[in-house]
């Protein structure tokens, strides 16, 4: 572990992770969307740019038997996720590649996976301040990489009938939408998430199934706090603490 990394602790079943506290670090977003993409122990699954890690290492955790195969644009970012990976004893599940992933056909093959998750940029291209970070900049902006390319990537990595899952700004929604379909992706589960009871969503979760058919499910709204400020049940379930706990940072 170099001096720019630090090692924190993920949960109480004892998983590790590495992280730079000056580069992206990943927050609430990767932890949902680990709970919420529809993974069995079967799958081969791809992760659309993984940064730390997290979402694998999460997912691995919790179901065994599926295999990770993770793609990060960033070398040093690619090594530290796979420190991360041997830390908690993963490397016979989860591979990290420093790849493209709009060049991930060229290494993997075409419908080599069943299911594809990603917690892609949120600031759209020219749309919002940059971070002057570089790694901060490539994870959070469309920088080197849009929905429209990650849409891409995942239709043709995706077997069909296989499914990608995204965590993604709700402002944004109809554009995921719309880059997916343009790509045979149909989204089939979707779910709101909310900061407070009665807010508008900021964020949404969303699943879609390659060459599926046309009906979306909407499943109940993701509420992280009660009224009165205090994290929700469903919270309390995803992070796996009980009212007084919390064993995973809250916030990006």
């Amino acid at each position: 572990m170099s001096d720019s990394e630090r090692l924190d602790i993920l949960n109480d079943q004892g998983l590790r992770i590495l992280q730079k506290p000056g580069a992206f670090r990943f927050g609430t977003d990767s932890v949902l969307l680990a709970d919420f993409a529809p993974v069995k122990p079967n799958d081969r699954v791809v992760d659309l740019g993984t940064g730390t890690g997290i979402l694998p290492i999460l997912m691995a955790s919790r179901v065994p038997g599926a295999q990770f195969d993770a793609l990060e644009i960033q070398p040093d970012m690619a090594d530290m996720a796979a420190r991360s990976v041997a830390l908690n004893r993963m490397e016979d599940r989860i591979h990290v590649h420093a790849c493209d992933l709009r060049r991930a056909e060229e290494r993997f093959g075409h419908g080599k996976f069943t299911l594809a998750v990603c917690n892609p940029p949120y600031g759209k291209a020219k749309g919002t301040i940059q971070s002057q970070s570089e790694a901060k900049r490539l994870a959070r902006h469309e920088a080197e990489c849009t929905i429209e390319e990650i849409a891409s990537a995942a239709g043709r990595l995706l077997k069909v009938g296989g499914r990608l899952a995204v965590i993604f700004p709700a402002p944004r929604l109809l554009e995921l939408m719309c880059a997916l379909r343009k790509h045979h992706l149909e989204p089939k589960r979707l779910r709101t998430i909310h900061a407070l009871p009665g807010r508008a969503p900021k964020f949404v979760l969303l699943d879609a199934v390659k060459g599926g058919g046309s009906q979306l499910h909407w499943m109940e709204p993701l509420v992280l706090s009660d009224a009165d400020g205090e994290p929700s049940a469903e919270w309390r379930r995803i992070y796996r603490v009980d009212d007084k706990q919390s064993k995973i940072g809250r916030k990006k």
